[in-house]
């Protein structure tokens, strides 16, 4: 079985910076690839990043393209989501999944494995 539990959300203000981390256990890590999902109040879950089993590719949502910066640490098990100037439109719960399909994108119905979410508020 695969645990993923994601850590470092909080409240911070506009323009503030937070870096998320998703560590994973049970399985070869190297083995899925990893996404970052947020969901806000009374919203469906929506695909923020992702990336490749090695690495070496990453893809993102259109709104977050120049200020967040998904990478990963094989060594580690972990997968972390530095996120910059952020806006008060992306607050909510954020999500990290592990998917055994290299295949996968950004749906999140491709995801095998999900975490319990850490919560980020950003304020105006």
């Amino acid at each position: 079985q695969v645990q993923l539990a994601e850590s470092g959300g909080g409240l911070v203000q506009a323009g503030g910076s937070l870096r998320l981390s998703c560590a994973v256990s049970g399985r070869t890590f190297s083995n899925y690839v990893m996404g970052w999902f947020r969901q806000a109040p009374g919203k469906e879950r929506k695909f923020v990043a992702r990336i490749t089993r090695s690495g070496i590719s990453t893809y993102y949502t259109d709104s977050v393209k120049g200020r967040f910066t998904i990478s990963r640490d094989n060594a580690k098990n972990t997968v972390y989501l530095q996120m910059d100037s952020l806006k008060p439109e992306e607050t909510g719960g954020y999500y990290c999944a592990a998917s055994v399909k290299y295949t996968t994108g950004s749906d999140p119905l491709g995801y095998d494995y999900w975490g319990q979410g850490t919560q980020v508020t950003v304020s105006s």
